[in-house]
């Protein structure tokens, strides 16, 4: 009688892929473990140094300990509006616009029905004004039509809404929602980032991905607002005033000026 030989089980194949939000979370992760951090310093920069990036972060956290967002809002619809409405503008202008415009729509069936050529018309301060209108709308349109009416609360699904890309939903859920899904890449991050050497890079989802390396994920959202804040009042873009910076002493970036 013959044996018969015992098939080894088969392993379950791998899975291929995944959202990008498991991918960067999988990212965030670095920031945390020393060696992996000391690994990611070796390979974005001299200035990712684990003790570097702690001593700034400290700094942050002593110069803006109150740090948020700036847009004026009541709930994360209203941001979500406000933050698509401050692409290319100013916050002050922004608040100026929307202290009227959510009188008049003051939720997104309002928005979503809303007569386009008088949106363009309350809106036009903020400039791009067209593309703004049919972003707000659309928006307003999906968050209706899939999510009962109601701002999501996962980078995949707000990702949906047309005119939302990532340093808008990042705003949303981790201002409104305190989700940390990643970190507002805004032109002051992009601009301090860079000066601070935290990055070499200057595509803004490349500048996300190497933060997320070295920040820790329960800094990110503190984080982004407090970099925000410094470079609106301190590191601005010409000539930024380094006498008045509490990150001076550990700054080598080359357009200091002192």
């Amino acid at each position: 009688m013959k044996k018969t030989k015992k098939k080894k089980n088969a392993r379950a194949p791998k899975s291929r892929g995944g959202s990008e939000q498991a991918k960067l979370a999988v990212i965030g992760s670095t920031a945390t473990k020393p060696a992996k951090a000391a690994k990611v310093a070796r390979m974005v920069g001299r200035g990712t140094d684990p003790k570097r990036v702690a001593a700034i972060l400290a700094k942050l956290d002593e110069a803006y300990p109150t740090a948020t967002c700036e847009l004026k809002h009541e709930n994360a619809f209203q941001l979500l509006i406000s933050t698509i409405l401050s692409a290319q503008c100013t916050d002050v202008r922004v608040n100026q616009v929307t202290q009227t415009l959510y009188k008049k729509y003051p939720n997104a069936e309002a928005f979503a029905h809303a007569n386009p050529s008088e949106l363009e018309q309350e809106i036009r301060p903020t400039g791009f004004f067209r593309n703004k209108t049919k972003s707000i709308m659309g928006a307003s349109k999906g968050i209706i039509e899939n999510f009962g009416g109601q701002v999501p609360r996962t980078m995949d699904e707000i990702l949906t809404l047309p005119g939302v890309a990532r340093k808008t939903a990042n705003v949303v859920l981790g201002t409104a929602y305190g989700i940390a899904s990643g970190i507002v890449v805004d032109t002051h991050v992009i601009r301090l980032s860079r000066r601070l050497d935290l990055t070499k890079h200057e595509d803004p989802k490349k500048i996300e991905e190497d933060l997320m390396r070295v920040i820790p994920k329960e800094k990110w959202i503190t984080f982004s607002h407090q970099l925000i804040w410094h470079g609106r009042r301190v590191c601005v873009a010409r000539k930024p005033r380094c006498i008045d910076c509490n990150l001076e002493s550990i700054c080598y970036s080359k357009d200091k000026t002192i």
